[in-house]
């Protein structure tokens, strides 16, 4: 598989991340930060923005899924697609809590 697939795959599953924080306080009904709130990225956006951010993520995720080939029976994509999940959780967790905080 050449290169930009792996890069792909990689991007699927930072996007795929992204989806679920946005995706759960949007369906609880909890203000979160979005790239449309003021200050960017920092002050709340609505629930229904949440939401629809979310699905917008998990939309291009699937797309990204698609389009890259990431599959099963490919051990390196499948690794590269949790490497990209896993880093866009980990610095998910670091941003927002270090918020709580302040």
């Amino acid at each position: 598989m050449e290169w930009y697939y792996y890069f792909g795959g990689f991007w699927a599953g930072v996007f795929l991340a992204n989806f679920f924080p946005h995706f759960a306080k949007g369906a609880c009904g909890d203000l979160f930060p979005t790239p449309f709130s003021k200050p960017r990225g920092k002050g709340p956006s609505s629930p229904m923005v949440n939401i629809l951010w979310g699905l917008l993520n998990l939309l291009i995720a699937g797309i990204l899924y698609k389009v890259s080939n990431v599959s099963l029976q490919d051990a390196l994509s499948m690794v590269i697609f949790f490497a990209g999940f896993a880093a866009k959780s980990i610095a998910g967790a670091r941003n927002f809590a270090m918020k709580e905080k302040m």
